[in-house]
């Protein structure tokens, strides 16, 4: 699985006008894609890594101030544009494979006692935010 974290200061998901998801005040914004092999102990390792990850200030963890993280789906990070220019999404899990991982992220999330928001997979998404930094990690587990 592939994570693009960013600390934010509030960030927000709306769908059709609809507000999904949001965060408010200091947090970690997450887009999180999963490729072919990735399994279920691929996204509790990640969650682990998320709820644990020393990058709020002070040198803080989300596990350690009970910040919130908003988790969107993003398939497009194993987007492969190294060749011509259009990417192709070959790396990229396929949706029956991806939305029960991205949803497994969430619960384990929620299981080590963080508050989870999140975006609605498979929708045209409108992600806001306010990049706290800016601080943007990449995070391949």
């Amino acid at each position: 699985m592939r994570a693009v974290v960013q600390r934010v200061d509030g960030a927000a998901v709306v769908v059709d006008g609809e507000t999904v998801g949001e965060i408010v005040g200091q947090g970690l914004c997450v887009l999180v894609g999963a490729t072919h092999g990735d399994t279920a102990e691929t996204a509790a390792r990640l969650a682990r890594k998320l709820w644990t990850l020393r990058v709020l200030h002070g040198e803080k963890s989300c596990s350690d101030v009970g910040a919130p993280l908003l988790v969107v789906s993003q398939f497009t990070l194993y987007g492969d544009a190294s060749k011509g220019r259009r990417p192709t999404w070959s790396a990229a899990a396929p949706g029956a494979l991806a939305e029960p991982l991205v949803d497994e992220v969430c619960a384990e999330l929620r299981a080590l006692g963080a508050h989870v928001e999140t975006g609605r997979f498979g929708a045209a998404m409108r992600v806001s935010l306010t990049n706290d930094g800016p601080f943007t990690v990449l995070l391949d587990v």
